[in-house]
């Protein structure tokens, strides 16, 4: 009798643990559309993130930039598209966590606004369960960040920078034209200045030029012929007068052949922003070679360090402070999403901005110089989503 009482209180035991085991995979199952139904939502409003704030850097920046270079050094059209390609992976790593942020709080907003957040935590969905596919899809960001900022921006900027030099080195005289100018200009101001008569078959004629670079003189040279090679310019049968700030001709040199013109600005481009053109590895043997030079000097090394984590760290702040700032109050009526994430990205880079210019002077800690925006907004987001999600 015994044996059979155990017999059916066993296969009672069993059908319970059927029933509980279906209802389980049941929510199971409905968790997952869920959270795919957030995750395809996040990632539409993402893309579109992706490209405005794209577009607004690279037109803002990269794109003024590279007129600049177009109009003072000729640097050719096709040349100057494919330096503005090799540019976009240093964009992207900036806009990765924009794209995120807009995305969370757009997506979030519009269950918000929809009432389906509220009939989610009305079913017993904590705010956190509801959260949680948007931090996997900032984590996902967050490790896509970490790839182009590691393997892809440091190779496009090296070799973007390479390509700007070779595209000045080759002086792009406008063959074929006639009474024409070219100008070289420093922090604003005129430094040289050529005029060229004809160019035909990549030889000047009647070229002059005015040379402003020292403080005490002006140089003035003027040649029949000239060239313009790679690195320097060739000048034929011509005469240099130096003339003082007064006005007075201090001395005169004809000469029959003459190399002018290394252009000085190629030099400092050279080693400027080197830091952004190298991986992680290759930054830490740097600094371990160079530790015995002044602090201020490896400073921008030490921020370039501490950045390969703290920009991609972004995403997943963004998501951080985004989810709380996103659920709209009952009577709000209207998508606050991107006036939010615009308002939320211009205190971060103001911030940021702020702290990279302490960190690079010295002034603050290189660590305190590139994290500090990352500690402010996830101090503050933190508050804002416990509260949000486990306060009552």
């Amino acid at each position: 009798m015994a044996k059979i009482e155990k017999l059916v209180k066993s296969k009672k035991l069993k059908k319970k643990l059927r029933k509980l085991a279906r209802k389980t995979f049941l929510l199971n199952k409905h968790f997952l559309t869920l959270d795919w139904y957030i995750l395809r939502g996040l990632f539409e409003s993402f893309l579109m993130g992706l490209v405005i704030f794209t577009s607004i850097i690279f037109a803002s920046d990269t794109l003024l930039t590279l007129i600049k270079q177009i109009s003072l050094y000729g640097i050719p059209f096709n040349v100057a598209i494919f330096i503005v390609i090799l540019k976009l992976p240093a964009i992207l790593s900036m806009t990765i966590p924009m794209g995120v942020l807009l995305a969370t709080v757009m997506t979030i907003n519009k269950l918000s606004m929809d009432s389906e957040l509220s009939i989610m935590r009305a079913c017993g969905i904590s705010l956190a369960r509801i959260a949680r596919p948007v931090f996997i899809f900032g984590i996902a960001a967050m490790l896509s960040g970490l790839v182009v900022n590691e393997l892809f921006a440091p190779i496009a900027n090296a070799q973007a920078k390479k390509l700007t030099i070779w595209a000045m080195q080759q002086k792009n005289v406008p063959n074929g034209t006639e009474n024409f100018t070219l100008k070289e200009l420093k922090d604003g101001k005129l430094k040289r200045l050529f005029y060229i008569s004809k160019c035909e078959d990549n030889k000047l004629y009647g070229v002059t030029l005015l040379d402003l670079s020292k403080k005490d003189s002006t140089m003035l040279l003027q040649a029949k012929e000239g060239k313009a090679q790679k690195t320097f310019w060739e000048f034929k049968n011509g005469v240099i007068y130096t003339v003082s700030e007064s006005g007075k001709v201090l001395n005169a040199t004809i000469f029959g052949d003459l190399d002018y013109y290394n252009n000085p600005d190629l030099m400092n481009l050279v080693d400027k922003d080197y830091e952004k053109e190298i991986t992680t590895i290759r930054l830490i043997k740097y600094l371990y070679t160079h530790r015995n030079e002044p602090a201020k000097e490896l400073a921008p090394f030490w921020m370039e360090l501490y950045n390969k984590l703290a920009l991609p760290m972004m995403s997943v702040i963004f998501v951080l402070i985004g989810v709380p700032l996103a659920i709209t109050p009952p009577r709000v009526r209207f998508n606050r999403g991107f006036l939010f994430s615009i308002g939320v990205i211009f205190f971060y880079y103001i911030l940021q901005a702020l702290a990279s210019s302490l960190g690079e002077t010295c002034m603050l800690p290189p660590f305190l110089g590139t994290w500090l925006p990352n500690i402010v907004i996830a101090s503050v987001g933190g508050y804002l989503f416990y509260k949000k999600a486990f306060k009552i």
